[in-house]
């Protein structure tokens, strides 16, 4: 006798083949109109099991076998894909005005089970209904927070109001394999670098030795330690709240022996200890790292290394005028920029604002 499926399951036809014939296999089907797009895929060991909405017929068959010729067809249990997620603007449309709705934030920043929210001045009175309506559409969010200004101050932080969801300011972020302890009022953090702690962790070298002048909670130390077991990194903040949850993290990833976290000015910790050290510093403060070049010419080995820098472009300034001012500013130190390794942008900021990176090789 068949089992019963499962609720939220069913059976359905399907194609299996090797995984890889899958991305091609995928734009057939549905070029075919078999797909199944109510049914999730599955996946096992060296094969995929493509659903179907039916089983190709006599002619369809012929096409499938003279593209791909080892597929087989079965018949199997598949769950049901969860359906989509509301939108802000969906769950909203009947509860704001429409002149409205077209001001509604497109993004937010989701830090852990925290959503933070730039609510805009037409909004404002309406702050708690969108609150509420951000915790109905990302289901994995418990508690929103509205910026209530720009991020400031020697400690980079930003004035955050509660109003959604439980009030706290704490959690717990994951990103890339690694767990981050977070205090989004206490401590700078942007899961939009994502990308950026992935790509520098990918280009560090087996035995480094590397210096983050700008740490925060450890997003680039933690990373990159955990990619390459062989480094050593030296991580400092000038906010002491910052290197109590980069200590906390350095413990959750278990990466105690190659992350040391220092708290203080990235200049005097530099000339006191780190001199001569680097084979790669990290210079993630944009709105002032050019004021810190020194400290990282300091830190690079005397017979060279790389220098990830990031700043902010605004206004007329392109990202050869940056390039420009990175190099006159290392010149001062008495060092030179051999070449850029790379040049580019890394995301908007704000209006006529971006963020840029240059990765500098300086001897």
């Amino acid at each position: 006798m068949r089992r019963l499926a499962k609720i939220g399951s069913k059976e359905s036809p399907c194609i299996t083949i090797q995984k890889t014939q899958g991305e091609k296999t995928l734009g057939l089907v549905h070029k075919m109109g078999l797909s199944n797009r109510e049914l999730r895929i599955q996946s096992e060991d060296l094969m995929l099991h493509v659903p179907l909405v039916r089983r190709p017929n006599k002619e369809e068959k012929a096409v499938l076998k003279a593209q791909l010729p080892n597929f087989t067809l079965e018949t199997r249990t598949f769950a049901k894909k969860s359906p989509p997620n509301k939108t802000l603007r969906h769950i909203l449309e009947n509860q704001l005005q429409p002149s409205l709705l077209p001001k509604l934030p497109r993004a937010l920043d989701i830090i852990g089970d925290i959503a933070v929210i730039e609510i805009p001045p037409e909004l404002k009175q309406k702050e708690t209904l969108i609150g509420k309506a951000i915790l109905e559409s990302h289901q994995k969010v418990k508690t929103v927070l509205a910026k209530a200004g720009a991020v400031t101050g020697t400690y980079r932080l930003r004035e955050l109001i509660w109003i959604a969801g439980q009030q706290k300011t704490t959690t717990i972020h994951k990103e890339y394999g690694c767990t981050y302890a977070v205090d989004v009022a206490k401590a700078y953090f942007s899961p939009r670098l994502s990308q950026e702690h992935k790509r520098i962790a990918s280009l560090t070298q087996k035995g480094e030795t590397i210096v983050d002048l700008f740490a925060g909670v450890g997003p680039f130390s933690v990373l990159i330690s955990k990619s390459n077991p062989d480094v050593k990194i030296y991580a400092i903040d000038i906010n002491p709240e910052a290197i109590k949850l980069l200590e906390t993290n350095v413990r959750l990833n278990r990466v105690e022996n190659r992350v040391f976290p220092t708290v203080g000015d990235a200049t005097r910790i530099v000339e006191e200890k780190l001199s001569d050290i680097a084979d790669r510093v990290i210079m993630n403060l944009p709105e002032s790292a050019m004021e810190f070049v020194g400290a990282a010419c300091g830190a690079i080995k005397s017979t060279g290394g790389i220098v990830h820098f990031y700043g902010f472009v605004r206004q007329s300034e392109t990202l050869e005028d940056m390039q420009k001012r990175f190099r006159e500013k290392v010149e001062k130190t008495g060092r030179r920029v051999d070449r850029y390794l790379c040049a580019k942008t890394v995301r908007e900021t704000a209006p006529h604002e971006c963020q840029v990176v240059l990765d500098a090789r300086i001897l």
